[in-house]
């Protein structure tokens, strides 16, 4: 292991709190993060936010480099945005669905996502076909194929379910799709910060992700990547003196690359936040992470599955930092709460999240217990001790 974990529980601040096995829902921010925060904050507070804003703009542009080499993109395929459901939909919506357009989509889909594919079928009549899960538990390569007519407008998967620790095959889809001709859209918020990503590689047209999660960056900030072939052809559903040009009394043009899909306000602290998270997971090394955070899932589910009460959802063989369970005859949330009494934080998964999953698999609401590399096997026998007592 490459990882120097003195130093990283050093960066970590949060650690000598609790025990943060949250991380798919808002992981603990390193020393740097808070402090790019921070400081702009203090900037603006001395100086004024436009004239900070003016004094950063070179480390305010470099968020954007960093973004791109962490999925392996060009700069100018990135926008920076207030979360990742605002980029995932700037993009979503961008794209010129028409009646009879069909959506192929996943099981385990994303509740937001899937909403706003409920929502272009009513307003648009598109049509949104689910493709089905193997006996494996993963995504059918091969039903994906037959399901493809002249009619698919769009492949659009989550990679990493917020309910489980499947990771869809997007780099397979992705073949698929490119040969197809087929927009390709990805839903990274899982995955960014723990799996290496390379939009080359899974060969996507779009993906999103969240600074919140496993990159460990601040709250109220994400990305989305769009890729320069299709940005052209996507006009974004809203539109301001940023993302457009006034030209004159009745004409704009869009900007030419991914800031088409921004707008001007912007949370400089917050997006020099996610810079400084970005960097710091690229320095610690994205397959160090992957590495780390997939042994301690393992030794974690390990643990869980020598207690008879507890049942995991685990759908496929390929699983990432991502565990939830429930505990026969035991409310989830009640469980949840008096862990973190305990100092131990976790979260709920409830079935809404993903309703063509859990509908299918008859799932309760879950624990979801995610692990990430400032984690350590100490904790989580601490966790499994907690939990057993608290159960039993």
């Amino acid at each position: 292991m490459l990882i120097d974990k003195k130093r990283i529980y050093d960066d970590t601040p949060g650690k000598k709190n609790i025990i943060h096995l949250n991380n798919a829902g808002s992981s603990l921010m390193p020393q740097s993060v808070i402090d790019a925060q921070v400081n702009h904050i203090n900037l603006e507070a001395n100086i004024g936010g436009y004239e900070a804003m003016a004094k950063m703009a070179d480390k305010i542009a470099d968020v954007y480099a960093s973004v791109a080499k962490l999925i392996n993109a060009d700069d100018s395929e990135i926008a920076i945005v207030e979360n990742a459901t605002v980029g995932w939909a700037m993009a979503f919506y961008a794209i010129d669905f028409k009646k009879g357009d069909r959506i192929l989509t996943v099981e385990a889909e994303y509740a937001s996502n899937y909403l706003a594919y409920l929502h272009v079928a009513k307003t648009k009549g598109v049509i949104v076909d689910v493709v089905p899960t193997g006996d494996d538990g993963e995504l059918s390569l091969t039903q994906l194929k037959e399901m493809i007519d002249n009619d698919v407008k769009l492949i659009s998967v989550t990679h990493v379910p917020t309910n489980s620790g499947l990771v869809n095959p997007v780099s397979a889809i992705g073949n698929i799709a490119r040969k197809n001709d087929i927009l390709f859209l990805v839903d990274a918020c899982q995955s960014a910060g723990q799996i290496p990503l390379d939009v080359e590689e899974i060969k996507c047209d779009i993906l999103s992700a969240t600074s919140r999660k496993y990159l460990r960056g601040p709250r109220g900030v994400g990305f989305v990547y769009v890729r320069k072939s299709v940005i052209k052809d996507l006009h974004p559903p809203i539109i301001d003196l940023h993302s457009a040009l006034w030209t004159s009394a009745t004409e704009y043009k869009l900007q030419d690359d991914a800031k088409r899909f921004e707008n001007w306000e912007t949370n400089y602290a917050a997006k020099l936040g996610l810079g400084a998270a970005v960097e710091y997971a690229l320095d610690v090394g994205i397959e160090n992470i992957h590495t780390c955070v997939v042994e301690l899932a393992d030794y974690l589910r390990d643990k869980l599955s020598r207690i008879n009460s507890v049942s995991m959802h685990i759908l496929s063989k390929q699983q990432c930092g991502i565990i939830t369970f429930s505990v026969e005859g035991q409310n989830s949330s009640d469980i949840i709460a008096k862990l973190q009494q305990r100092g131990i934080n976790t979260s709920l998964s409830s079935p809404d999240g993903t309703l063509i999953d859990a509908t299918k698999n008859k799932l309760p609401d879950l624990i979801r217990a995610s692990v990430h590399y400032f984690n350590d096997e100490e904790e989580l026998d601490k966790f499994i001790e907690v939990l057993t007592d608290i159960i039993t």
